[in-house]
């Protein structure tokens, strides 16, 4: 069982940022724990490293977890603010409760969450920052492929 506090939870995903780094692709890491702590499944961003655009830290660590009945009391933690994509798997499966490590660098879809009920908790924790501040730095064509934006020039 993991430290069932935000910031016991939010290390696992941080190891799981620092995993998808090392091996050459987005720095975003995600778990997913029931209520009591318990780790279901952890992963991190692998669409550089599997070819596969689908494969998001958050679904990554969904998927690991394995099929469940009801995912109300599960808590999703992700080193950064969840896109649409993965905001939605959260919706689709009534997951109860999210933390962000930050929304700094981007701002997902946690306020869109929030408005349908979904508790989320945004740390703004600054190793996440500092992680994908200098991800982006180096690697900006690689990061605006991964939040879908073709023209960086068109970004606020």
């Amino acid at each position: 069982m993991t430290q069932l506090t935000p910031d016991g939870l939010l290390e696992v995903a941080y190891q799981e940022a620092l995993r998808g780094l090392a091996e050459g692709g987005v720095p975003i890491g995600a778990a997913l724990f029931d209520g009591d702590g318990v780790l279901l499944g952890s992963g991190h961003n692998r669409r550089v490293q599997s070819g596969d655009p689908s494969t998001h830290a958050e679904t990554d660590a969904f998927r690991a977890a394995g099929r469940r009945r009801d995912y109300r009391s599960t808590i999703m933690v992700t080193t950064l603010s969840p896109c649409w994509y993965c905001s939605g798997l959260v919706r689709q499966f009534g997951i109860g409760t999210v933390i962000v490590g930050e929304s700094t660098t981007f701002h997902g879809g946690h306020d869109w969450l929030i408005e349908h009920g979904v508790a989320v908790t945004v740390l703004q924790d600054r190793r996440c920052i500092d992680l994908m501040t200098a991800f982006i730095a180096e690697q900006p064509a690689l990061w605006f492929e991964d939040i879908g934006v073709a023209d960086p020039s068109t970004v606020e």
